[in-house]
Protein backbone atom coordinates (compact mmCIF):
# COMPACT_ATOMS: atom_id res chain seq x y z
CA UNK A 1 0.00 0.00 0.00
CA UNK A 2 1.25 3.50 -0.81
CA UNK A 3 0.38 6.86 0.77
CA UNK A 4 -2.29 7.64 -1.84
CA UNK A 5 -4.04 4.32 -1.14
CA UNK A 6 -3.97 5.27 2.54
CA UNK A 7 -5.90 8.43 1.62
CA UNK A 8 -3.20 11.10 1.28
CA UNK A 9 -2.73 12.55 -2.20
CA UNK A 10 0.75 14.09 -2.30
CA UNK A 11 0.30 15.35 -5.87
CA UNK A 12 -2.85 17.25 -4.87
CA UNK A 13 -0.83 18.77 -2.05
CA UNK A 14 1.80 19.96 -4.51
CA UNK A 15 -0.95 21.46 -6.67
CA UNK A 16 -2.38 23.30 -3.65
CA UNK A 17 1.02 24.76 -2.75
CA UNK A 18 1.42 25.96 -6.32
CA UNK A 19 -1.84 27.88 -5.98
CA UNK A 20 -0.83 29.26 -2.59
CA UNK A 21 2.34 30.81 -4.01
CA UNK A 22 0.36 33.20 -6.20
CA UNK A 23 -1.90 34.19 -3.30
CA UNK A 24 0.95 34.73 -0.85
CA UNK A 25 2.86 36.95 -3.28
CA UNK A 26 0.34 39.76 -2.89
CA UNK A 27 0.95 39.97 0.88
CA UNK A 28 4.76 39.95 0.90
CA UNK A 29 6.68 43.07 1.88
CA UNK A 30 10.36 43.98 2.28
CA UNK A 31 10.47 42.59 5.84
CA UNK A 32 9.85 39.03 4.62
CA UNK A 33 13.20 37.33 4.07
CA UNK A 34 12.19 34.07 2.39
CA UNK A 35 9.45 32.48 0.32
CA UNK A 36 6.88 29.71 0.43
CA UNK A 37 8.35 26.26 0.99
CA UNK A 38 10.98 26.87 3.65
CA UNK A 39 10.70 25.18 7.03
CA UNK A 40 9.80 28.47 8.73
CA UNK A 41 8.93 32.02 7.78
CA UNK A 42 11.52 34.75 8.33
CA UNK A 43 10.50 38.32 9.19
CA UNK A 44 12.93 41.17 9.87
CA UNK A 45 12.22 43.66 12.66
CA UNK A 46 14.82 46.15 11.40
CA UNK A 47 12.14 48.66 10.43
CA UNK A 48 11.10 48.94 14.09
CA UNK A 49 14.54 49.64 15.57
CA UNK A 50 13.35 53.17 16.42
CA UNK A 51 11.04 51.81 19.11
CA UNK A 52 12.23 52.27 22.71
CA UNK A 53 10.98 48.87 23.83
CA UNK A 54 9.31 46.84 21.08
CA UNK A 55 6.74 44.33 22.32
CA UNK A 56 5.49 41.42 20.20
CA UNK A 57 1.77 40.73 20.56
CA UNK A 58 0.35 37.39 19.41
CA UNK A 59 -3.07 35.86 18.90
CA UNK A 60 -4.51 32.59 17.60
CA UNK A 61 -8.06 31.70 16.61
CA UNK A 62 -10.21 29.80 14.14
CA UNK A 63 -13.47 30.21 12.26
CA UNK A 64 -15.50 27.60 14.16
CA UNK A 65 -18.76 26.10 12.95
CA UNK A 66 -19.38 28.97 10.54
CA UNK A 67 -17.38 26.72 8.22
CA UNK A 68 -20.38 24.40 7.98
CA UNK A 69 -22.41 27.19 6.37
CA UNK A 70 -19.61 27.79 3.86
CA UNK A 71 -19.45 24.08 2.99
CA UNK A 72 -23.19 23.86 2.44
CA UNK A 73 -23.06 26.75 -0.04
CA UNK A 74 -19.68 25.75 -1.48
CA UNK A 75 -18.55 29.32 -0.82
CA UNK A 76 -15.08 29.14 0.65
CA UNK A 77 -13.31 32.45 0.09
CA UNK A 78 -14.94 34.57 2.82
CA UNK A 79 -14.10 32.32 5.79
CA UNK A 80 -10.40 32.89 5.17
CA UNK A 81 -11.02 36.58 5.85
CA UNK A 82 -12.80 35.56 9.06
CA UNK A 83 -9.77 33.58 10.14
CA UNK A 84 -7.45 36.56 9.75
CA UNK A 85 -9.90 38.99 11.31
CA UNK A 86 -10.44 36.92 14.44
CA UNK A 87 -6.68 36.99 15.10
CA UNK A 88 -5.62 40.48 14.00
CA UNK A 89 -8.59 42.20 15.68
CA UNK A 90 -7.50 40.57 18.97
CA UNK A 91 -3.90 41.70 18.51
CA UNK A 92 -5.17 45.20 17.72
CA UNK A 93 -6.84 45.42 21.15
CA UNK A 94 -3.42 46.15 22.66
CA UNK A 95 -2.54 48.79 20.08
CA UNK A 96 -0.32 46.48 18.03
CA UNK A 97 0.21 46.66 14.29
CA UNK A 98 -0.09 43.15 12.77
CA UNK A 99 3.16 42.03 11.15
CA UNK A 100 2.51 38.56 9.84
CA UNK A 101 0.01 35.70 9.82
CA UNK A 102 0.27 31.92 9.52
CA UNK A 103 -2.62 29.61 8.72
CA UNK A 104 -3.40 25.97 9.41
CA UNK A 105 -5.73 24.10 7.06
CA UNK A 106 -6.85 20.53 7.78
CA UNK A 107 -9.15 18.23 5.82
CA UNK A 108 -10.10 14.61 5.21
CA UNK A 109 -9.47 14.69 1.47
CA UNK A 110 -7.60 17.56 -0.12
CA UNK A 111 -9.04 19.38 -3.09
CA UNK A 112 -6.45 21.94 -4.19
CA UNK A 113 -9.09 24.22 -5.68
CA UNK A 114 -11.12 24.36 -2.46
CA UNK A 115 -7.97 24.82 -0.37
CA UNK A 116 -6.86 27.66 -2.62
CA UNK A 117 -10.24 29.40 -2.21
CA UNK A 118 -9.87 29.20 1.57
CA UNK A 119 -6.33 30.59 1.42
CA UNK A 120 -7.47 33.25 -1.04
CA UNK A 121 -9.62 34.72 1.73
CA UNK A 122 -6.67 34.58 4.10
CA UNK A 123 -4.57 36.50 1.58
CA UNK A 124 -7.30 39.14 1.20
CA UNK A 125 -7.45 39.60 4.96
CA UNK A 126 -3.69 39.91 5.18
CA UNK A 127 -3.51 42.48 2.38
CA UNK A 128 -6.27 44.59 3.93
CA UNK A 129 -4.52 44.69 7.29
CA UNK A 130 -1.00 45.16 5.97
CA UNK A 131 0.40 41.91 7.31
CA UNK A 132 2.36 39.27 5.44
CA UNK A 133 1.05 35.75 4.94
CA UNK A 134 4.31 34.28 6.17
CA UNK A 135 3.56 30.58 6.01
CA UNK A 136 1.23 27.83 7.09
CA UNK A 137 0.37 24.16 6.99
CA UNK A 138 -2.06 22.07 4.96
CA UNK A 139 -2.80 18.71 6.58
CA UNK A 140 -4.70 15.93 4.82
CA UNK A 141 -5.99 13.53 7.49
CA UNK A 142 -8.17 10.78 6.00
CA UNK A 143 -10.34 8.96 8.48
CA UNK A 144 -10.09 11.82 10.95
CA UNK A 145 -12.00 14.51 9.05
CA UNK A 146 -14.93 13.55 6.82
CA UNK A 147 -14.44 14.04 3.08
CA UNK A 148 -15.47 17.56 2.08
CA UNK A 149 -14.88 18.97 5.56
CA UNK A 150 -12.11 21.51 6.17
CA UNK A 151 -10.97 23.27 9.31
CA UNK A 152 -8.99 26.49 9.28
CA UNK A 153 -7.20 28.35 12.05
CA UNK A 154 -4.53 31.00 12.20
CA UNK A 155 -1.89 32.79 14.23
CA UNK A 156 -0.99 36.49 14.07
CA UNK A 157 1.94 38.46 15.47
CA UNK A 158 1.96 42.22 15.86
CA UNK A 159 4.26 44.83 17.37
CA UNK A 160 3.86 47.91 19.56
CA UNK A 161 6.26 50.11 21.50
CA UNK A 162 5.70 49.40 25.19
CA UNK A 163 5.01 53.08 25.93
CA UNK A 164 2.12 52.90 23.42
CA UNK A 165 0.71 49.61 24.69
CA UNK A 166 -3.05 49.75 25.28
CA UNK A 167 -3.86 47.80 28.45
CA UNK A 168 -6.94 49.55 29.85
CA UNK A 169 -5.10 50.85 32.92
CA UNK A 170 -5.94 54.47 32.03
CA UNK A 171 -9.71 53.88 31.78
CA UNK A 172 -11.64 55.75 34.45
CA UNK A 173 -15.16 56.54 35.55
CA UNK A 174 -16.98 58.72 33.03
CA UNK A 175 -15.05 57.59 29.96
CA UNK A 176 -17.06 57.07 26.80
CA UNK A 177 -17.58 53.69 25.16
CA UNK A 178 -17.56 53.89 21.37
CA UNK A 179 -19.09 50.97 19.50
CA UNK A 180 -18.05 50.28 15.91
CA UNK A 181 -20.41 48.48 13.54
CA UNK A 182 -20.03 44.80 12.81
CA UNK A 183 -20.95 43.20 9.50
CA UNK A 184 -23.23 40.62 11.14
CA UNK A 185 -22.53 37.73 13.52
CA UNK A 186 -18.90 37.63 12.37
CA UNK A 187 -17.57 34.19 13.43
CA UNK A 188 -19.38 33.62 16.71
CA UNK A 189 -22.55 31.89 17.83
CA UNK A 190 -22.84 29.62 14.80
CA UNK A 191 -23.52 26.47 16.81
CA UNK A 192 -26.69 28.22 18.01
CA UNK A 193 -27.43 29.76 14.61
CA UNK A 194 -27.25 26.39 12.84
CA UNK A 195 -29.70 24.92 15.35
CA UNK A 196 -32.33 27.66 15.12
CA UNK A 197 -31.94 28.36 11.39
CA UNK A 198 -31.62 24.91 9.79
CA UNK A 199 -32.99 26.13 6.43
CA UNK A 200 -30.13 28.25 5.10
CA UNK A 201 -32.05 28.78 1.85
CA UNK A 202 -34.71 30.76 3.70
CA UNK A 203 -35.26 34.17 2.12
CA UNK A 204 -33.68 37.06 3.98
CA UNK A 205 -33.91 40.42 2.27
CA UNK A 206 -33.91 38.88 -1.19
CA UNK A 207 -31.09 36.40 -0.63
CA UNK A 208 -30.71 33.04 1.11
CA UNK A 209 -30.07 33.71 4.79
CA UNK A 210 -26.98 31.53 4.55
CA UNK A 211 -25.32 34.11 2.31
CA UNK A 212 -26.08 36.86 4.81
CA UNK A 213 -24.52 34.74 7.54
CA UNK A 214 -21.34 34.30 5.48
CA UNK A 215 -20.59 38.03 5.46
CA UNK A 216 -16.98 38.07 6.71
CA UNK A 217 -15.79 39.54 9.99
CA UNK A 218 -14.85 43.20 9.70
CA UNK A 219 -11.17 44.07 9.82
CA UNK A 220 -10.72 46.99 12.20
CA UNK A 221 -6.94 47.30 11.97
CA UNK A 222 -6.41 50.13 9.50
CA UNK A 223 -9.03 52.61 10.80
CA UNK A 224 -8.10 52.04 14.46
CA UNK A 225 -4.36 52.40 13.89
CA UNK A 226 -5.07 55.62 11.99
CA UNK A 227 -7.39 56.84 14.75
CA UNK A 228 -4.71 56.18 17.39
CA UNK A 229 -2.44 58.69 15.65
CA UNK A 230 -5.08 61.36 16.21
CA UNK A 231 -6.72 60.48 19.52
CA UNK A 232 -5.76 58.65 22.68
CA UNK A 233 -7.54 55.31 22.93
CA UNK A 234 -7.51 54.00 26.51
CA UNK A 235 -8.92 50.54 25.93
CA UNK A 236 -10.27 48.25 23.21
CA UNK A 237 -12.43 45.15 23.11
CA UNK A 238 -13.06 42.81 20.18
CA UNK A 239 -16.63 41.54 20.58
CA UNK A 240 -16.34 37.83 19.88
CA UNK A 241 -17.67 34.72 21.65
CA UNK A 242 -19.32 35.77 24.90
CA UNK A 243 -20.70 38.95 23.35
CA UNK A 244 -20.90 42.15 25.38
CA UNK A 245 -20.97 40.50 28.80
CA UNK A 246 -17.67 38.67 28.52
CA UNK A 247 -15.61 40.88 26.20
CA UNK A 248 -16.14 44.49 27.22
CA UNK A 249 -15.01 43.95 30.86
CA UNK A 250 -11.76 42.43 29.59
CA UNK A 251 -10.44 45.91 28.79
CA UNK A 252 -10.68 47.41 32.28
CA UNK A 253 -10.22 46.45 35.93
CA UNK A 254 -12.79 44.92 38.25
CA UNK A 255 -13.83 48.15 39.98
CA UNK A 256 -15.42 49.54 36.81
CA UNK A 257 -18.61 48.69 34.93
CA UNK A 258 -19.67 49.26 31.34
CA UNK A 259 -23.07 50.95 31.33
CA UNK A 260 -24.62 50.38 27.90
CA UNK A 261 -27.44 52.58 26.59
CA UNK A 262 -30.16 50.60 24.86
CA UNK A 263 -31.16 52.06 21.49
CA UNK A 264 -27.91 53.99 21.02
CA UNK A 265 -27.10 52.06 17.82
CA UNK A 266 -28.95 50.18 15.12
CA UNK A 267 -29.01 46.41 15.68
CA UNK A 268 -28.93 44.65 12.27
CA UNK A 269 -32.06 42.63 11.37
CA UNK A 270 -30.15 39.32 11.25
CA UNK A 271 -30.02 39.29 15.05
CA UNK A 272 -33.77 39.78 15.39
CA UNK A 273 -34.27 36.85 13.01
CA UNK A 274 -31.98 34.63 15.09
CA UNK A 275 -33.68 35.67 18.33
CA UNK A 276 -37.15 35.00 16.94
CA UNK A 277 -36.19 31.63 15.48
CA UNK A 278 -34.63 30.44 18.73
CA UNK A 279 -36.93 32.24 21.18
CA UNK A 280 -33.75 33.79 22.62
CA UNK A 281 -34.02 36.47 25.27
CA UNK A 282 -32.01 39.69 25.30
CA UNK A 283 -29.42 38.50 27.80
CA UNK A 284 -28.67 35.35 25.81
CA UNK A 285 -28.31 37.37 22.60
CA UNK A 286 -25.90 39.88 24.16
CA UNK A 287 -23.98 37.05 25.81
CA UNK A 288 -23.57 35.17 22.52
CA UNK A 289 -23.42 37.67 19.65
CA UNK A 290 -21.91 41.07 18.92
CA UNK A 291 -25.41 42.48 18.22
CA UNK A 292 -24.10 44.84 15.56
CA UNK A 293 -21.06 46.11 17.50
CA UNK A 294 -17.87 44.33 16.52
CA UNK A 295 -15.35 46.48 18.35
CA UNK A 296 -15.53 48.82 21.36
CA UNK A 297 -13.20 51.67 22.33
CA UNK A 298 -12.85 53.45 25.67
CA UNK A 299 -11.92 57.13 25.24
CA UNK A 300 -12.11 60.35 27.20
CA UNK A 301 -15.55 61.99 26.82
CA UNK A 302 -14.01 64.99 25.05
CA UNK A 303 -12.66 62.66 22.33
CA UNK A 304 -15.87 60.73 21.65
CA UNK A 305 -17.18 62.98 18.88
CA UNK A 306 -13.81 63.04 17.10
CA UNK A 307 -13.64 59.24 17.15
CA UNK A 308 -17.17 58.78 15.86
CA UNK A 309 -16.73 61.28 13.04
CA UNK A 310 -13.36 59.87 11.95
CA UNK A 311 -14.52 56.24 11.98
CA UNK A 312 -17.76 57.00 10.16
CA UNK A 313 -15.89 58.96 7.49
CA UNK A 314 -13.61 55.97 6.89
CA UNK A 315 -16.56 53.62 6.33
CA UNK A 316 -16.84 52.25 9.87
CA UNK A 317 -20.08 53.56 11.41
CA UNK A 318 -19.67 54.23 15.11
CA UNK A 319 -21.80 55.39 18.03
CA UNK A 320 -21.35 56.33 21.67
CA UNK A 321 -23.01 53.28 23.18
CA UNK A 322 -22.34 53.87 26.88
CA UNK A 323 -20.15 55.06 29.69
CA UNK A 324 -17.72 53.65 32.21
CA UNK A 325 -18.95 53.74 35.82
CA UNK A 326 -17.80 52.57 39.22
CA UNK A 327 -18.79 48.97 39.80
CA UNK A 328 -17.61 45.39 39.96
CA UNK A 329 -16.38 44.63 36.45
CA UNK A 330 -19.66 43.85 34.72
CA UNK A 331 -21.85 45.11 31.87
CA UNK A 332 -25.11 46.84 32.75
CA UNK A 333 -27.84 48.00 30.38
CA UNK A 334 -29.99 51.09 30.90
Amino acid sequence: MDYKQAGVNIEEGYRAVGKYRELVAGTINSAVLNGVGDFAGLFSLAAFKGMEEPVLVSGADGVGTKLDVAFRFKKYNTVGIDCVAMCVNDVLCHGAKPLFFLDYLACGKLDADVAAELVKGVAVGCRETGCALLGGETAEMPGFYAEGVYDIAGFAVGIVDRKDLVDGSAICEGDSLIGIASSGPHSNGFSLIRKVLPDLEEDFGGMPIGYALLEPTRLYVQPILSLMKRTRVKGMAHITGGGFYENIPRMFNSVLDAVISRGSWRIPPIFARIAAAGDCDEQLMFNTFNMGIGFVLAVAPRDAKTCIEFLSETGFPAWEIGKVAQGTGIVRFI
